[in-house]
């Protein structure tokens, strides 16, 4: 299994921009699909990003089309998520996890790791 630590999340004013990344562990990281999830306070966790494996093909909630881009660097076993203009519906806690399929992105682990904290105020 890939063990993933997400990182790079912070406080930031709306408007803002972060970059997070998906810190992979094993060998297997360039074989899988990977997402990104966000959790609010008091809701499920949302599905908002994801890349094929090669890096080539991406999908995106919504709620984050032309404000987010995912992206990945096999070699570096890492994968990121470019936020920009940033509004305070983004605050939540942001989780990577590889996915079934980049199109259809259902996680594949039942567990999470501790995500990174975005937290969007003035």
């Amino acid at each position: 299994q890939v063990q993933l630590a997400e990182s790079g999340g912070g406080l930031v004013q709306p408007g803002g921009s972060l970059r997070l990344s998906c810190a992979a562990s094993g060998r297997t990281f360039s074989s899988y699909d990977m997402g990104w999830f966000r959790q609010a306070p008091g809701k499920e966790r949302d599905f908002v990003a994801a890349i094929s494996w090669s890096g080539r093909r991406t999908y995106y909630a919504d709620s984050v089309k032309g404000r987010f881009t995912i992206s990945r660097d096999n070699a570096k076993t890492t994968m990121y998520l470019q936020i920009n203009n940033l509004k305070p519906d983004d605050t939540a806690v942001y989780y990577c996890n590889p996915v079934s399929d980049y199109g259809d992105p259902i996680p594949l682990y039942d567990y999470w790791g501790q995500g990174t904290q975005v937290t969007v105020s003035s």
